[in-house]
């Protein structure tokens, strides 16, 4: 009857194990640096007073899936004024824009930007925050063209009757008309007496005329 033998491994399984091991090791580091050591960090200004960046790898230019920590820091020129540090979230819709939701003072301010993870990176930057006025002018009111008014249809009011002669006015009086009355009969009168003397002064002369 055959004893079973335990197996023992030789001496070239164990070299083959050591070089599986090393090759894994190897491999390890190769996966995690494929985009490279180090992101790209670019400040690319500021919308609304919000710092925006643009972040990816710096060896291939490809976009950050992974969640970045980055913090954001801001100073005056002459170094009185400092805000931060603020974290940078991604910006809806985009792979590659980064902000922050503070929002920076109008002035100019001098960022900087560092990343810890996945990757180190650094930016620097100087941006202007223009002041925005809160009051927009009233717009100009447009002018309303007016409308002419109808004819009025209520009949108009008859025009007053024009006033009676004053009883102060000249008028012929009877007086008047007597008078002028009896002057033509007083004309009459005396065309008459000589009329009638005419007459008698003819008869007398050929009177005289008959007797001779």
């Amino acid at each position: 009857m055959r004893t079973p033998h335990a197996f023992r491994p030789g001496p070239g399984l164990g070299l083959l194990t050591g070089i599986l091991a090393l090759v894994l090791a190897l491999a390890v580091p190769t996966t995690a640096r494929a985009h490279g050591d180090t992101v790209k960090v670019v400040v690319t200004g500021q919308r609304d007073g919000h710092v925006t960046t643009e972040i990816t790898w710096e060896n291939d230019g490809d976009a950050v899936d992974e969640t970045v920590a980055a913090t954001v820091n801001a100073t005056s020129p002459d170094g009185s004024r400092s805000l931060g540090p603020w974290p940078l979230v991604r910006d809806p819709g985009t792979r590659t824009g980064w902000s922050t939701a503070e929002v920076l003072a109008p002035g100019t301010w001098k960022v900087t930007v560092d990343v810890g993870f996945p990757s180190l990176g650094h930016a620097e930057a100087q941006i202007s925050v223009p002041v925005i006025d809160p009051s927009p002018p009233a717009p100009r009111p447009t002018p309303t063209p007016t409308t002419p008014a109808p004819p009025s249809t209520t009949p108009s009011a008859p025009a007053p009757p024009a006033p009676a002669p004053s009883s102060a006015s000249p008028s012929p009086s009877p007086a008047g008309h007597g008078a002028a009355h009896a002057v033509g009969w007083t004309l009459a009168g005396l065309a008459a007496i000589v009329l009638a003397g005419a007459a008698a002064g003819m008869l007398i002369r050929r009177a005289r005329v008959r007797r001779r």
